[in-house]
């Protein structure tokens, strides 16, 4: 379900995670933003235990932003899951180091340029801009702005807008990020799945090494768990990140591998979810290896990579 709003702008209020809904007042909604901060603390404290720093960040809603483009649709934006579970984790010192506050500033910079795709539930180049120095300003390193970065005009139809009737193409200014940081390795489900020309189709278990060996790089090691917002390939937030650190490994998963974490020994772990997802918690119950093994034994002998095959 999604809304049309003002000025060509479509927002998600409904799908599988129920969006309005969680800026609802029930106790349920309470009892899983309680049990998102102990996860959030637990997490902080095992990275700490590990040596490295944890950074929790939830990529907010349109809805959440751009309220004032919603059209006749009254949603409260102070009772958005993000700065509820925000609001939570201030409690202590550990969940305000942990928190990358996301909604006042997109707020505030909303009217200075879309930090969303209109037609789609994913956020743009200034948007992603915007939360990667915002990351950068709380691990200490310094945030590189891509104004040389190399950009295309491109247009297609989005996500929300491809549920309209006579679904028209967005245009957008894509920013090619890529330019001293290298892939070095790809996952399994991800070889499997660019082999097959289906590299697009691949989200959860999707897994990447990037290395930078710039001399302007940030000398540490970065692991990052995330969405779609943040994406395998060399776009969005994985982009801007991989040009900054020396090297950074994406895992796309609302869980963390902790066994993974442990064997990579970074000194920063980035987590990076979307608004409407802190519908679920995790358990951080995760095996990337493990997962991706099953994954590859579901698929097509012809699309799976061809050392599986053999195996």
């Amino acid at each position: 379900m999604f809304h049309i709003g003002k000025d060509g702008w479509l927002f998600l209020t409904g799908g599988s995670n129920d969006v309005l809904a969680q800026y609802g007042t029930s106790w349920e909604i309470w009892r899983r933003l309680a049990a998102w901060r102990r996860l959030v603390l637990g997490r902080a404290a095992r990275c700490r235990d590990l040596g490295a720093q944890y950074l929790h960040v939830v990529v907010p809603e349109k809805i959440t932003v751009y309220d004032n483009k919603l059209a006749g649709l009254r949603v409260d934006a102070r009772r958005s899951p993000a700065r509820r579970l925000g609001r939570l984790l201030a409690l202590s010192p550990a969940g305000r180091r942990a928190w990358i506050e996301l909604v006042g500033p997109m707020r505030a910079g909303r009217d200075e340029a879309d930090l969303y795709l209109r037609t789609d539930t994913h956020w743009n180049f200034p948007g992603y801009l915007l939360a990667y120095r915002a990351i950068c300003r709380a691990c200490g390193a310094r945030a590189r702005d891509f104004a040389d970065r190399r950009t295309l005009a491109v247009a297609g139809v989005m996500d929300l807008e491809s549920k309209m009737p006579f679904p028209r193409a967005e245009s957008r200014i894509f920013h090619d990020l890529q330019r001293d940081a290298a892939r070095v390795h790809a996952g399994t489900l991800v070889q499997a799945y660019e082999a097959a020309g289906r590299g697009g189709d691949l989200h959860v278990g999707a897994h990447v090494v990037y290395r930078n060996e710039s001399a302007e790089a940030d000398p540490r090691t970065v692991v990052l768990f995330g969405s779609s917002c943040s994406s395998y390939v060399y776009g969005m937030l994985t982009g801007a990140l991989a040009e900054t650190f020396r090297e950074l490994h994406f895992v796309w998963s609302a869980n963390i591998d902790w066994a993974y974490v442990a064997g990579v020994r970074p000194e920063l772990v980035i987590f990076e979810i979307a608004e409407r997802f802190l519908a679920k918690v995790p358990d951080d119950a995760f095996d990337i290896e493990a997962y991706a093994a099953e994954r590859i034994r579901d698929m097509a002998p012809a699309a799976r990579p061809a050392d599986a095959v053999r195996a």
